[in-house]
């Protein structure tokens, strides 16, 4: 991939979805923006080498066009001393120099449209990574917050679902079942002992009636 299509796919990154998809969002943001100021640092290297390029490219338009005057002088020259052959060559000289400077022209303009775009993509990426550094924290904080939302959302879904209500309705059946045979087994085993106290009296009832008809009978014992 090349340097200016890495710093679009940079410029172009969407931050929000980056953290979104990120299992570490801290990790990720930290990460784009390293990547964004290597970028930077990498375009501003290829800017200034363009533009140092560029200043060649100009000298070498400047030295072609010089010499092309500088021969024209000397046909205009030779022409005066009679020299046609002088002349002629003199002007061979100037139409080379012109073509080289020509060529240099042409290539002067299609530096200045690289260095163009190179500085264009350079404003782009400081853009893009002074975004990203102000609105890092910023970021993350949202999207925390967005995570507890929707962690609170799911808690609210299951309870109105009814099942969580429905389990609290059971275990309250429960307890009270277990309540109510605890208090049964109490009140049985109260009954029980009233039972044998009962039947102790009943007993010492009996003896006395026994007692009375032996003695009415002038039974003894």
């Amino acid at each position: 991939m090349g340097l200016l299509e890495r710093v679009g796919t940079l410029v172009k990154a969407n931050l929000n979805d980056l953290i979104d998809q990120a299992e570490n969002p801290s990790k990720m943001i930290k990460q784009v923006i390293l990547d964004m100021e290597n970028q930077l640092l990498q375009v501003k290297t290829q800017v200034a080498i363009s533009i140092a390029d560029q200043h060649m490219l100009e000298k070498k338009e400047k030295e072609h066009d010089e010499k092309a005057a500088d021969w024209l002088r000397k046909a205009e020259l030779a022409v005066d001393r009679g020299q046609d052959d002088l002349a002629r060559a003199a002007l061979e000289r100037q139409k080379g120099s012109e073509r080289t400077a020509e060529s240099f022209r042409q290539q002067v303009g299609d530096q200045r449209a690289q260095v163009a775009t190179l500085k264009a993509a350079l404003g782009r990426l400081e853009q893009k990574l002074g975004e990203a550094q102000a609105r890092s924290e910023t970021l993350l904080v949202q999207h925390r917050r967005a995570r507890a939302l929707g962690k609170a959302s799911d808690a609210r879904i299951a309870i109105g679902d009814g099942s969580t209500l429905r389990t609290f309705e059971r275990m309250k059946d429960k307890v009270a079942r277990n309540e109510a045979v605890s208090q049964a087994k109490s009140e049985l085993a109260g009954d029980n002992l009233h039972d044998r106290f009962r039947q102790l009296e009943r007993d010492d009832e009996v003896d006395r009636l026994l007692a009375d008809l032996k003695a009415k009978r002038g039974v003894t014992a």
